[in-house]
Parts: structure tokens; C-alpha cells; sequence
């Protein structure tokens, strides 16, 4: 029949579970934020642009050179060996339609950036291991051609699989970045400039380029620097899970600062039964974290011009496999898998675990099942 995704398994069936679980987590997620919750993500003015409402090509240039890791279970083969690009929309995962971008897709999990011809930044909780590093892509250029769109194809000069985890930290002091060696060389865009030493003042203007919550690429400013530690800097930049990974740029130099690890709660429930952003109106507050891009003593080896010297040993890269599996985690960094965050809580108790990006990761799950049959589909009819 027209309306069945695989033998027995209707459309039909598929929306009542669907709707079964969308009431479970507004349920769940009413329950969570019972008490009195004070963290917000968006710090007054939502100030999330697309990437086609830029007009600094400065900016725009910046932005091709950051990526969004996605499950390679969502592309599939397409026409003139390129990819196309399966997932839901924002306000198909629980999210008002109100909201803006609800009606975009949002398949990404995570955001990376490029730093060497064939390496990528992201953040340490989005890569966990090699089975981790295989199963997901980086693609270049998930932005907003035009207005309405729907359909994303991408060439092979745009679609990468890590290769390996050349370095990865996620400890107890939130520490928090992986550097990715890819599978290949980018040839068709540039690695971006970042800091190799000092660090940023307190007061610096910064933006960052991501995408939250799963999102295509979105630009977002008029933030700055408010406290810092040798290790990682505080700021009220609009940031969303997705956005784990993102290059957090000084808005003078246009050099990466950071990479924005952590943040409070994206979304809680509202009346209408699905999820708002969660938003601050009060001045002075900053809850997003970045971690230090000078705590990546790898990138010391990487010219501003994108050359670096040849990978170590094999042996030294089961060594650093081995360091990895040995880190303790007492942050209890959460990440998840469908539209993506961490939160990081403490040992001292002062920041609130993301209850919100968990209940999201519950539905992303689910949709990954649906995308999974929706393959099954395709693969049929191909």
C-alpha cells in the first residue's frame, strides 16, 4: 500500500507512536522543571542568523569552514554521486512551531570546524571512541541556500568520515575537545586562524558559527566574555545542543578562541504541551561555556596557513586511544545524539544537569528509527 514504510508497519502506526511518545516527554519534561529553575539559553535577543541573511563575506567565509557532524546512516546515495540528507524538522522532535527554524531540518549532532587541510575541532563529548569517529560524517556547506528549503544534496568534495582521534580531552576540570583527522584532504576551503598563545581579555567581543540544535549553520553575536579560567571562559552567546564543537571566534581578530562545550537548558515545556527555548532577560548573566583552543597541544604543530607535521606512529595512536579510555569524567558530561548537547554537572553541584537535552535525545531516538525505516523504503525502490 502507499502509506506503508515497510511490510507492516504503517504511516498510520508510525504518527500514533510517534504521538504516544511526544506526550510521554512533555510529561517527563514538566516533571523535571517542577522546580524552580532559573538557567536560560537565549540572553535577551535571540540573535541566531542564517548563514544567507550575512552580509560580510568575511563571515560567510568563515562559515565554509565549519561543519556539522551527522549520523552517515542519514545520507544517502543520490544522484551524480551525491548525498542526500534524511532527518526531521525541529518541530517534528517536540519543538513549538512558533519557535524559530522549527520548520528547518535538523539532523546534526554536533559542530566541528576546520584547522588543518585534513583535521577538524569539535568538542570531546561528541567523539567518545573510534566507534564513534566511524559511524558519523562532517559535512561542509548544511546552510540555507534559499528560504523554504527542504531537500539538501551535497557532492563528495563536501561529505568526510573522521579518519581517526588524534587527540581527545574530557576531565574533571572541563576540559573538554577533540581534534578529528579526516579521511581525506579538504581542498576547496581554508582552515581557520586561531590562537596559539596568551588568551583572550575579559570584555572581547565574540561570536560563534554552529548548529544548534541540530540546525543548518547559523551565525550568532553581540556576546562577550565575562569570567574565564586557565581552561575555559564563560559567555551569554545563544547557543543550543548542536552547537557542542562550534568555533567561538574574537570578534576583532577573527581568530577561533574556543570551543564551545557547555550550556545550561535549551528548552522546557510550555502550555501548548511542546518545548520553547528557555530565555533570560537579566543582564550580566553567562552560563555557556568554551573551552581554551590554546589547551590543544597538538594545534601547536599547525601553521596558520594549514600545513602540520606527518601523524605520529601507530603505536603512539593506540597510546592516546588508551589515555582516552583511562580519563575520569566526574563532570558527568551528557551528550546527545539527536539534536545534541552536554551539560556538564559538577562535582561542587553548581550547574543543573540538561534534563531537556535528554528528553530530546529520547524522541531524536525514536526518529532515528523512523529515518531507518524510511531507508528501507528507498533502498526498496531504488
Amino acid at each position: 500500500m502507499g502509506n506503508t514504510l515497510e511490510e507492516g508497519v504503517s504511516m498510520s502506526q508510525i504518527k500514533y507512536l510517534r504521538s504516544i511518545l511526544l506526550i510521554t516527554i512533555v510529561f517527563l519534561t514538566k516533571t523535571a522543571f517542577s522546580g524552580s529553575i532559573t538557567t536560560k539559553v537565549i540572553y535577551g535577543d535571540d540573535n541566531r542568523v542564517d548563514i544567507l541573511d550575512l552580509t560580510d563575506s568575511r563571515l560567510v567565509k568563515l562559515a565554509s569552514s565549519t561543519a556539522a557532524m551527522i549520523s552517515s546512516s542519514n545520507l544517502v546515495d543520490s544522484s551524480g554521486g551525491q548525498k542526500r540528507l534524511l532527518g526531521f524538522e525541529l518541530g517534528e522532535k517536540g519543538i513549538c512551531e512558533q519557535e524559530r527554524f522549527s520548520d528547518q531540518l535538523a539532523p546534526a549532532s554536533c559542530s566541528g570546524f576546520l584547522v588543518d587541510t585534513n583535521k577538524i575541532v569539535t568538542a570531546g563529548h561528541c567523539i567518545e571512541s573510534q566507534f564513534d569517529c566511524s559511524q558519523n560524517s562532517w559535512v561542509f556547506d548544511f546552510k540555507l541556500d534559499f528560504r523554504g528549503q527542504k531537500t539538501f544534496t551535497f557532492g563528495e568534495h563536501q561529505v568526510y568520515k573522521c579518519k581517526s582521534i588524534v587527540s581527545r580531552k574530557l576531565s574533571g576540570d572541563l576540559n573538554d575537545y577533540a581534534l578529528i583527522e579526516l579521511d581525506r584532504h579538504v581542498i576547496d576551503r581554508e582552515p581557520l586562524a586561531f590562537r596559539k598563545e596568551g588568551r583572550i581579555q575579559s570584555g572581547q567581543s565574540i561570536f560563534v558559527i554552529g548548529h544548534p540544535s541540530g540546525l543548518p549553520t547559523k551565525y550568532a553575536d553581540d556576546s562577550s566574555v565575562h569570567t574565564q579560567t586557565d581552561i575555559y571562559f564563560s559567555t551569554n552567546l545563544d547557543t543550543y545542543g548542536g552547537n557542542s564543537g562550534s568555533a567561538v571566534f574574537n570578534a576583532d581578530t577573527l581568530e577561533v578562541e574556543g570551543i564551545l562545550v557547555r550550556g545550561d537548558v535549551d528548552y522546557i515545556s510550555s502550555s501548548q504541551g511542546c518545548l520553547v527555548s528557555n530565555r533570560i532577560t537579566s543582564s550580566g548573566v553567562a552560563r555557556e561555556d568554551v573551552t581554551k583552543i590554546t589547551n590543544i597541544a597538538e594545534l601547536q604543530d599547525i601553521t596558520r596557513t594549514g600545513s602540520s607535521s606527518e601523524q605520529g606512529s601507530d603505536d603512539e595512536v593506540v597510546q592516546n586511544d588508551e589515555q582516552q579510555e583511562d580519563e575520569v569524567v566526574t563532570s558527568q558530561a551528557s551528550a546527545t545524539g539527536a539534536g545534541g548537547g552536554c551539560s556538564a554537572q559538577a562535582s561542587s553541584g553548581k550547574n543543573k544537569t540538561d534534563w531537556s537535552g535528554v528528553l530530546f535525545e529520547y524522541l531524536g531516538l525514536f526518529s532515528c528509527y523512523l529515518i531507518f525505516r524510511r531507508r528501507k523504503k528507498l533502498e526498496k525502490t531504488a
